[in-house]
C-alpha cells in the first residue's frame, strides 16, 4: 500500500513537471500577445476617448460614486467571508486612491485562493516547505506592494496638479462663476487624477449633497494635507465670507513653494537613498556570484541548517537596514 501511494505521488509529480511549464508558457505568450495588441491599439483608443469626450468622463465618475458607495454592502460571497475583517476598509481606501476598480474583499479572497494553490503545487513538486510558504506569501504581498506604488505615484501627480487647479478656480470665481461652476470647470478641463476626484465632488453635489460635505469626503478620500487646506479654506469662507479667490491664490503659492522645497530635499538626499539601495543589493549580488564561481563554498548556507538560520537573520537585518536608511532620508516638507 505504501509503495503504491509513493508511486502515485511520483506519477503526480511527473505530471506537474509537464503541466506547470506548459501553463506558464501559455500565460507568457498570452501576456506578450496582450502587450503587442495594446501597443497597436493605444492610438485608436486615445482617438476614441477624445471623440467620446465628456460623456465617458461622466460615466466613469458616476460608476466610481456607485462603486465606492456600495463597498461592503453587496452581500456577495467575498463580502460574507472576508468583508468583516478590520483591514478591508483600509485596503478599499488604498484601491480607491490607486484608482483601481477592484473590490477589497474579492481581491483578498482571490489572492488567498491563489496563494493556497501555489503552495500546494510547489509541495506536489517536492519543493522545500519554507520556500513554498515564501512563494505563497509573495503572491499576497507583491500585489499589495504594486498597489502601494501605484497609489503613491497617483497621489504625487495629484498634489503636483493642485497649484494649477487652485489658480484656475480663483480665475473662475473672479469671472463670476459659483463654487459649483468652478468645480465643474476643473472636472471638464483638467486631466486625471484631479479631474476624477473633482468629478465625484461635482456629481455628489448634483445629487443633493452639500458642497462642503462633498469636499470633505474628497479630503478624506485623497488624504492630502494640501487638499485639507483647500477644504478648510472653503468651509471657513462659506461660514464667514471673504474673497475665496485670493485665498486660493495664496494656497496655490504656498503649495508651489512646498513642491520646490520637496524637490530640493529629494535631490540632496538622493545620494543617501542610492547608498541604501547599493548596500541592500550588494550582499545578494556577492552571494549569487559565489554560487556561480564556487558552488561548493556557497551552498553550505542553503543545505546546512545553521547556514539557513544565518541567511534568515541576514535577510531580516538587511530589511531593517533599508528601513532605517529610508526613515533617515525621508524628510517631511
Amino acid at each position: 500500500m505504501l509503495q503504491q501511494t509513493t508511486t502515485n505521488l511520483l506519477a503526480a509529480s511527473e505530471i506537474w513537471v509537464y503541466v506547470l511549464p506548459l501553463v506558464g508558457s501559455m500565460l507568457l505568450f498570452y501576456g506578450i500577445f496582450q502587450v503587442i495588441t495594446e501597443s497597436k491599439s493605444s492610438q485608436t483608443k486615445k482617438m476614441q476617448e477624445r471623440l467620446r469626450g465628456d460623456r465617458q468622463k461622466r460615466e466613469k465618475a458616476t460608476s466610481t460614486i456607485v462603486r465606492r458607495g456600495g463597498v461592503g454592502q453587496s452581500g456577495s460571497f467575498a463580502d460574507l467571508v472576508v468583508g468583516k475583517f478590520k483591514f478591508i476598509p483600509k485596503l478599499q481606501t488604498l484601491l480607491d486612491q490607486a484608482d483601481v476598480d477592484w473590490s477589497a474583499s474579492q481581491m483578498m479572497l482571490n489572492l488567498g485562493g491563489i496563494a493556497v494553490l501555489a503552495a500546494l503545487a510547489l509541495w506536489a513538486l517536492q519543493i522545500n516547505l519554507v520556500a513554498a510558504m515564501g512563494c505563497s506569501g509573495a503572491v499576497v504581498v507583491l500585489p499589495l506592494l504594486w498597489l502601494s506604488f501605484r497609489r503613491k505615484r497617483r497621489m504625487t501627480k495629484l498634489n503636483n496638479q493642485l497649484p494649477d487647479v487652485f489658480e484656475m478656480m480663483g480665475q473662475a470665481l473672479r469671472a463670476g462663476h459659483s463654487l459649483a461652476g468652478a468645480i465643474q470647470l476643473i472636472y471638464e478641463q483638467m486631466p486625471p487624477p484631479i479631474a476624477t476626484e473633482f468629478a465625484q465632488v461635482y456629481h455628489e453635489q448634483n445629487l443633493g449633497v452639500k458642497v462642503e460635505e462633498a469636499l470633505q469626503s474628497m479630503a478624506d478620500r485623497v488624504d492630502s494635507l494640501d487638499v485639507r487646506f483647500f477644504v478648510t479654506a472653503v468651509m471657513i469662507q462659506r461660514q464667514t465670507g471673504g474673497d475665496l479667490a485670493e485665498v486660493l491664490d495664496n494656497i496655490s503659492g504656498v503649495i508651489r513653494e512646498r513642491i520646490e522645497l520637496a524637490g530640493l530635499v529629494r535631490g540632496l538626499t538622493a545620494e543617501g537613498r542610492l547608498s541604501g539601495w547599493v548596500l541592500f543589493a550588494l550582499p545578494a549580488l556577492v552571494f549569487f556570484a559565489s554560487m556561480y564561481l564556487n558552488p561548493a563554498y556557497a551552498t553550505v548556507l542553503l543545505e546546512d541548517p545553521r547556514g539557513q538560520i544565518m541567511l534568515m537573520i541576514a535577510a531580516g537585518m538587511q530589511l531593517m537596514g533599508i528601513a532605517m536608511i529610508r526613515w533617515i532620508v525621508n524628510i517631511k516638507v
